[in-house]
């Protein structure tokens, strides 16, 4: 993850939380010092060490951090996450913020382990989409990869994807291909969405390096995946559920991409916790 990115968005984030000043804090405190833990509220798996890291650090204050747990670590139900120590005011101005950030990516990596455990016994990875929170896309999709995912491309210049509305507008997959081919270079893969098998056809004779079945059946994608050569990257999307991903990954594709791990995800709850005051 790209520090320097993080510390922009963290110093955007207190910005918008903080304002000129934490008034109630400030209105108590003054030069005390506090010590906090992150405690874990139910079962899940955590992601966010390097929040509250770069979070604490951006403070230039003497604060102490402690991580018991790491990235893609379970964890349990009263377990201790991390214990922090530092001036009072600056551990309460900035809870919010890091419990919001350090909760929604400990939820998206207790979501995609589970979807990651379903799929644990075929070759089929589960990864990301681009259905993020605008300004957390960095932070979710690392969350991904801390549940055990693998993560699609991360914006627009990642990758080449071909979909449904270019293939209207350029009128065949040949066409929008080549268009594409005679632009980016050759390091770029390019993936295309097919929804039929005459689409899957026209793809794989356009050479595209990575196909994708979108909304298909279990059964289409099984007689997708032996229509495609071997060579060319497989995946599927589209209404994939936790019920369903399991038989999906049976179908043999090589990816399952699933929006929800983001757009739909329930943060895990996790709570800062004052332990004590000095002078």
């Amino acid at each position: 993850m790209n520090k320097l990115l993080l510390r922009e968005q963290l110093l955007h984030f207190y910005k918008e939380d903080i304002g000129f000043g934490d008034k109630t804090s400030e209105s108590m405190f003054t030069n005390e010092r506090s010590k906090a833990i992150f405690l874990a509220k139910e079962d899940g798996v955590f992601s966010g060490e390097i929040v509250l890291r770069e979070g604490y650090k951006i403070l230039e204050e003497d604060i102490h951090l402690t991580l018991l747990k790491k990235d893609g670590d379970k964890v349990s139900v009263g377990d201790v996450i991390a214990e922090v120590e530092g001036p009072t005011i600056d551990i309460l101005s900035t809870e919010r913020v890091l419990l919001n950030l350090v909760q929604r990516m400990s939820g998206i990596a207790t979501l995609t382990a589970k979807v990651a455990e379903k799929l644990a016994g075929s070759n089929t990875k589960v990864c990301d989409t681009r259905k993020t929170t605008p300004g957390l896309r960095m932070l979710e999709k690392h969350a991904v990869f801390c549940g055990g995912g693998s993560n699609h491309r991360l914006r627009l210049d990642d990758a080449v994807m071909i979909k449904d509305n270019h293939i209207a507008q350029c009128g065949s997959i040949l066409d929008a291909v080549k268009r594409v081919r005679d632009h980016v270079g050759h390091t770029m893969k390019v993936e295309v969405e097919v929804e039929s098998l005459e689409a899957l056809r026209e793809a794989i004779e356009a050479k595209a390096d990575i196909i994708m079945f979108d909304n298909c059946t279990m059964e289409e994608a099984m007689a997708w995946c032996k229509e495609t050569p071997s060579h060319i990257i497989t995946e599927v999307s589209g209404g994939i559920t936790m019920e369903t991903v399991e038989e999906y990954g049976k179908t043999g594709v090589d990816y399952i991409s699933i929006g929800a791990l983001t757009h739909s995800v329930k943060a895990l709850d996790i709570s800062l916790d004052i332990k004590g005051l000095e002078e």
